[in-house]
Parts: C-alpha cells; structure tokens; sequence
C-alpha cells in the first residue's frame, strides 16, 4: 500500500482511506488476510496503537473483519465493498460538481467537457 501520510488530518482518518481504496480498488481482495497490525504499522510509519483505531474503525464499518487466533481479514461480503466504492465514486463526484459550479460552469457545459474529455482519452 502507498502511505502517503500527511499533517492536515487525523492520521488514522489517513490510514482508514487507504486501507478503504485498497479494499474497494481490489488491491486487498475480499477474504484476503491482512498483515499483523505491528507491520502495518511498521510499513506505515505509526504507532501499532493508530493502525489498531484504523483497522477497529474499518471493522465497524464492515470492510474488515477478526478471526480469534487467525487475525484480520477484507470481509468477503461483496455488497459491502461494492457499496463504499459507490459511496467514494459520489463523494468525488459530487466535489468534482461542486467545483465546475464554483467555476461557473452549468451541469450541461460540465456534461459535455466530460465527454469531451472522455472522447480525449479513447483516442
């Protein structure tokens, strides 16, 4: 996973999208193990006691998910993970939306300078 951990927020909020967009891009695939907490923490650069937040975070989301003695696993709930995709795929969406409006664009023009752009990179 790439650790791009910077000082403007929480860093276990950090940790949490990145975990997050491994999970829903496929990096992490349903029902894979996770490492232990320590070397995640150690690969990460933070204390195991921030990793643990993010991943106990990531349980109570239901991406993740403990076995006793077996440790941390990406839920092999498929509908889950398709789910927080979605609900990540909006939220840009939405921003992406917000930002054309503060440029003065009106959802027709921001329409076709997508598909202008899109035409663009099928060619």
């Amino acid at each position: 996973m790439q650790w791009n951990l910077t000082d403007d927020r929480p860093i276990y909020a950090q940790l949490m999208e990145t975990i997050t967009l491994s999970i829903t891009s496929g990096a992490l695939p349903a029902g894979s193990r996770l490492p232990s907490v320590r070397d995640l923490a150690a690969e990460a650069g933070v204390n195991p006691n921030t990793m643990q937040r993010a991943l106990s975070e990531l349980e109570r989301a239901g991406l993740l998910y403990s076995q006793r003695t077996a440790g941390r696993f990406v839920t092999d709930q498929l509908e889950n993970i398709t789910q927080k995709r979605k609900e990540l795929a909006m939220e840009q969406i939405h921003a992406f939306l917000r930002s054309m409006r503060d440029m003065g664009y009106t959802s027709e023009e921001t329409i076709a300078l997508i598909r202008q752009a899109i035409k663009e990179e099928e060619e």
